[in-house]
């Protein structure tokens, strides 16, 4: 038999159960390498290279204004707009090398503020569209977008000392939407969101805010997630010196502020986006039927072209390096990485990874992407979100990994969702403990209970699996109810289970925290094109006789506890009880001990708890759930010290009472002197 020879990639000794496929890893590294050689030419680095963004557009120098676009389709293509009052002749672009078009103008020619396009011609057919690098973009009707020239007098007056200066680990992540993160039944703003919500966050305990939608989408209930304009922050929300405000302001709070970024696909809209922007099908996107996402109608990005690598990698830089923000959540990587993008697809063994399906292209694209962004700010952070499991997502290059820093923990909500439709008595401990526990290894995740997915119509957010109608009814604090007493309990001790257990980061989607009772309904047809479901009411856990306040206390201590121990850097988890039958869970992590009683109804009164992981010696409470306020009952101690003990049949440990629905950690003393 043939001996293996061996690689040189560290992933192949983490997870051995790739070396059936070292080849295909091997082959992997191999494109990626002479990708990224064809790519960089002579220069040394990516960053020297992804600089589309101060190339193409528009740039002012010392001699006048300078245009260009890439539109090799393209027969004609002429400018328009308020500075030459529309005309569709005068202004002729001159065709460069490699597709390239470009146009020169007098330094007095083009002023702050004014709306411009550019008129494309091929095959006898011409149509408005916005330039690819346009950095502002906005609405002058009820379905027409222009570029606008924007030149602010001044430079903004960055005080952040310039982005890749800070390092924040572990990430604690707020996702948050500019436009519903106001109270008002309207859309928020940057401004907004700078004056009341930054202070809301930081408070709260986060150190990392993830924004929604920040890319130009005219469709303001998608989310963000139908991007037209990559280079222009979206003007529905403010300027861009008001968001560069909110950025360094979150700065000057210690927070790192990361950007959903969508590069996994683009809005299919015409006049405003990139789809036939120089009059063919496949100038950004694979041609034909290849090119259209087939469940969100979308356009796919040809990731095999050097042109389209380059627009992509420069918008990567461009807003880390022009509004400073500090990495990225990509978006529908799974979409990405195979020909089917995962649809319907179940990822129950490697060879699924490694089959004709993979979009070898894709995976090489977010390999450079991952470089440069960590190039351009070693400090960076990324994120995947990737529900395929794909091997190595998180894991360096250099290994034979794709990259990331994180992978979003996406099995965790399932998992969550799939108990909570069960009744109590029905929930596995050992399902918990596997679903929480389990991942790639030496691959950090971000562990959440719910994010943005759970809060839309058509889903159900925690809070409202648990207490359903009586949301409406039962949150006075002078009025208590079984049902609202045990929705209070279990989200408490969910949110806690999945901050300790399910990875390295943590990640909340804004309300969640305080269980807000509302989905997310954006203004549509169907609803009368109302504002009222696509906002946060701050208030009801602000007014002082809500029980929300409660939900909002503990989410502040639970983040405040995890800080103090450095919960979520400590790698030395533990199993050390499972009880199914009377649904008790018990481990150990960063020499701390954790127990979880989630029986509907029985408090255990004298429950062993083994120190084996831990060593003998004193301990006491340091957290739990059941304090009064976070509306528990307080019926446990902080104060009582425990002494473990050699205990015949049963090892070291110790005995305590554990309330039914409760979590407590305990913390051993130093000892004496």
């Amino acid at each position: 038999m043939r001996k293996r020879k061996k690689s040189p990639y560290k992933i192949l000794t983490i997870d051995p159960w790739l070396l059936p496929y070292q080849r295909d890893i091997e082959l992997r590294m191999d494109r990626y390498t002479q990708i990224r050689q064809l790519f960089l030419g002579g220069e040394r680095s990516l960053s020297q290279v992804a600089t589309g963004y101060l190339y193409y557009g528009f740039h002012k120098g010392d001699d006048g204004w300078t245009f260009r676009e890439w539109a090799p389709g393209a027969d004609a293509i002429h400018l328009v707009g308020d500075f030459n009052n529309w005309n569709e002749s005068s202004h002729p672009l001159t065709r460069l090398e490699r597709g390239v078009w470009e146009i020169n103008l007098p330094p007095d020619a083009l002023a702050h503020g004014q709306r411009i396009k550019i008129r494309v011609s091929r095959g006898g057919v011409s149509g408005d569209r916005i330039p690819a690098y346009a950095t502002r973009v906005v609405k002058q009707g009820l379905n027409d977008f222009a570029a606008q020239i924007w030149i602010p007098d001044d430079p903004f007056p960055w005080t952040d000392g310039g982005y890749g200066r800070r390092k924040i680990s572990p990430p604690y992540i707020y996702e948050a939407h500019i436009g519903m993160a106001q109270e008002k039944e309207g859309v928020g703003t940057y401004a907004e969101f700078t004056k009341n919500v930054l202070p809301r966050i930081k408070a709260g305990g986060y150190n990392t805010i993830q924004l929604m939608g920040i890319m130009e989408h005219p469709y303001y209930a998608s989310f963000g997630y139908q991007v037209t304009n990559y280079f222009a922050p979206s003007s529905q929300f403010g300027t861009p010196e008001e968001l560069k405000e909110l950025i360094n302001t979150a700065h000057s709070m210690e927070m790192l502020v990361l950007m959903d970024l969508v590069h996994s696909h683009a809005s299919a809209n015409v006049n405003e986006g990139l789809s036939r922007l120089d009059g063919t099908d496949d100038q950004y996107f694979k041609p034909g039927p290849e090119g259209w996402h087939p469940a969100w109608g979308s356009r796919l990005f040809q990731y095999g072209k050097h042109e389209v690598i380059h627009f992509l990698l420069s918008n990567l830089k461009y807003w880390q390096d022009v509004f400073h923000f500090d990495g990225f959540r990509f978006d529908g990587v799974t979409s990405m990485l195979y020909h089917d993008h995962g649809l319907g697809e179940q990822f129950d063994n490697y060879s699924k990874y490694f089959s004709l399906n993979t979009d070898v292209e894709a995976v090489t694209y977010l390999q450079l992407a991952n470089e440069l962004v960590h190039e351009v700010n070693p400090f960076a952070l990324t994120i995947a979100e990737d529900m395929s499991g794909m091997p190595g997502m998180a894991l360096p290059v250099r290994y034979g990994g794709l990259g990331f820093d994180y992978r979003l923990a996406m099995g965790v909500p399932d998992f969550w969702i799939k108990q909570l439709k069960l009744p109590d008595e029905k929930w596995s401990m050992g399902s918990l403990w596997y679903e929480l526990t389990t991942r790639r290894p030496q691959e950090s995740n971000i562990g959440y209970a719910e994010s943005h997915d759970q809060a839309l119509v058509g889903d159900k957010t925690i809070i409202f699996w648990l207490a359903d109608a009586e949301m409406y009814t039962g949150m006075d604090k002078a009025y208590r109810s079984f049902g609202i007493d045990r929705a209070i309990a279990l989200h408490k001790m969910i949110r806690f289970a999945t901050l300790t257990m399910a990875g390295e980061g943590y990640l909340n989607f804004m309300g969640n925290e305080f269980g807000h009772p509302e989905w997310i309904d954006f203004p549509r047809e169907g609803n009368d094109w109302s504002y009222k479901y696509a906002r946060r009411q701050w208030s009801l856990a602000d007014n002082g006789y809500l029980k929300y306040e409660w939900l909002l206390e503990f989410d502040r201590d639970m983040l405040r506890f995890a800080r103090k121990y450095r919960v979520l850097v400590k790698k030395d988890i533990h199993n050390l009880w499972i009880d199914e039958k009377r649904k008790l869970l018990a481990f150990s992590k960063g020499g701390m001990l954790y127990l979880f009683n989630f029986s509907p109804d029985h408090s255990e009164p004298e429950f062993f708890l083994h120190t084996h992981a831990t060593g003998a010696g004193r301990y006491q409470v340091v957290f739990d759930s059941d304090q009064p306020s976070f509306g528990g009952q307080g019926r446990i101690s902080h104060k009582t010290v425990y002494q473990s003990r050699a205990v015949e049949g049963k090892g070291e440990g110790f005995t305590i009472y554990s309330p039914c629905r409760t979590v407590m950690v305990l913390r051993k003393l130093k000892e004496k002197n």
